[in-house]
């Protein structure tokens, strides 16, 4: 069994408590902890929990950063390397705890997340109104956080959810289409989890405009058919748009005394807006108060959209992808910075690796912080004396620069030391002397203990291979060709390679 973690951001909202007494009644193997992240802006009472689930249960407050935020948050928190992202208005089957181990068990290395089936309850006894069909879309929705397992590795590699998204929906697709173009997979489950519709406010769908924004962000991120690769669909934006542009136009053409243009964009806005109020009131249902409520936000909707539309463009025009340039970077010493002498303790056999001089260059000009991060267990077995060490070290300096930190592990294989990479003692060291997280951190090495640790740590990590480098280690690592590529890819411009497989 995949040990997991459980993560559900929550506004405190009723619905909560039903999906804890869901968990509670689900039958199978229980997660390691379950972490809710309370994001209330101003907190609030405190958060009940069922008897049942109080010893796994953590909360965590995320201030009313939004969801993404609140997610990142939740899941740096557990150390299981699958975490399970629940809604707190989902209701999980009581099979799904056994169900979960199942998708968990048969997802291979090249899988980092595994969405849940998801179905949205009709209402009893009537047609679904205007908001409770949006929510039924759910159901067809990819890659959902409502209920989706990811791969911790993967959160860590791609620095987790945007937190420029909000508002959900978007920052699930964003994480999920750039775990893909890194070459991981994406599967579907078969556990079930329920989403019930709950009631909207009567301004919902106008709220849920602020949406566009997102849409924009996402076309800057991973440009114009990025609903196609997730899944989605455009809606009605472009008639939105159409309607909303025939609008301004009749205005502008009404104060230039052009009666018969401002007639003309005037009606084909109406007929625009009338288009839209039938298609949300005629599959009903039709009483007077719902009727009204659908003419009137089908007049507000298409230049609310708009106006949210354009105002993301706008800010995103620059945007580059998550999580952006890292603040610190942590490297190995032999075959990353200088030509690899096993047990190297005369600093006249220093030789630098082609280009790693101009790539460091770059990474202190850009404001990177940089740490060293080396195993030298020829120390522990006497191969060299600390003086050694560390007159090789100035060499290291002396030919490549400063670095403000050096973490070096003197201890063998054997003797169970918490520093050792694979290990990840040196990274946690190295990143909290630098006074900067983990997450904040990329490591680069050639060999796979350097990925792990910074894994393991929860740093994200880039391999560059020597011929030392092992066909086995690369799997799953993210590869670049040289350090200058590995210094562009922390500096956010590069992908640094892919995941390989």
């Amino acid at each position: 069994m995949n040990g997991y973690s459980i993560v559900i951001p929550t506004l405190v909202r009723p619905s909560l408590r039903a999906c804890l007494g869901s968990l509670v009644r689900a039958w199978g193997p229980r997660p390691e902890e379950i972490v809710l992240v309370d994001d209330r802006p101003r907190g609030g009472p405190v958060v009940r929990v069922p008897g049942e689930l109080a010893c796994l249960v953590r909360v965590a407050a995320s201030r009313g950063r939004g969801p993404a935020a609140a997610r990142n948050l939740g899941w740096r928190r557990t150390s299981t390397p699958w975490v399970v992202f629940l809604d707190d208005d989902v209701v999980v089957e009581e099979d799904w705890y056994a169900a979960l181990a199942a998708d968990l068990k048969r997802a291979d290395e090249r899988v980092a997340g595994v969405q849940g089936l998801i179905t949205v309850p009709p209402p009893e006894g009537r047609a679904p109104t205007d908001g409770e069909r949006v929510t039924a879309g759910l159901a067809r929705a990819r890659w959902i956080t409502a209920d989706m397992a990811y791969r911790r590795t993967a959160l860590v590699e791609s620095g987790g959810f945007d937190e420029r998204f909000p508002r959900a929906f978007r920052e699930d697709a964003d994480l999920a289409l750039r775990l893909q173009a890194d070459g991981w997979e994406l599967a579907l489950g078969e556990r079930g989890t329920l989403h019930p519709a709950r009631p909207a406010r009567a301004s919902a769908s106008l709220r849920a405009q602020a949406g566009n924004a997102d849409d924009a962000l996402m076309r800057a991120l991973h440009g114009r058919d990025w609903h196609h690769r997730a899944g989605e669909h455009v809606g009605r934006r472009p008639r939105h748009l159409a309607i909303t542009g025939a609008g301004v136009l009749a205005a502008d053409a009404a104060l230039a005394g052009r009666r018969r243009l401002a007639g003309w964009a005037g009606l084909a806005a109406l007929a625009g807006v009338g288009d839209f109020a039938a298609a949300r009131i005629l599959p009903g249902p039709r009483d007077v108060r719902e009727m009204a409520l659908m003419l009137g936000t089908s007049l507000l909707i298409p230049p609310a959209a708009s106006w949210h539309w354009f105002g993301g463009l706008a800010r995103s025009r620059a945007a580059r992808p998550w999580p952006g340039q890292a603040r610190a970077l942590l490297l190995d010493r032999d075959g990353t910075l200088v030509h690899d002498v096993p047990y190297n303790g005369d600093p006249d056999l220093v030789e630098p690796l082609p280009g790693v001089r101009e790539a460091l260059d770059l990474a202190r000009e850009r404001g990177l912080r940089l740490g060293v991060v080396s195993n030298q267990s020829g120390l522990a077995a006497g191969r060299f004396s600390a003086s050694d060490m560390a007159a090789v070290n100035r060499r290291v300096q002396e030919l490549l620069g400063p670095f403000e930190v050096w973490k070096t592990c003197p201890h063998g294989p054997q003797e169970g030391c918490a520093c050792r990479k694979p290990a990840p003692g040196l990274v946690v060291q190295a990143a909290a002397e630098l006074g900067v997280s983990p997450a904040e951190c990329v490591v680069v090495g050639d060999i796979g203990s350097d990925v792990q640790a910074a894994r393991e740590a929860g740093a994200r990590s880039v391999l560059v291979p020597t011929a030392q480098t092992r066909r086995q280690e690369l799997r799953g690592a993210r590869c670049a060709p040289d350090l200058m590529t590995a210094v562009r890819y922390a500096l956010g411009e590069a992908s640094g390679g892919r995941l390989w497989r």
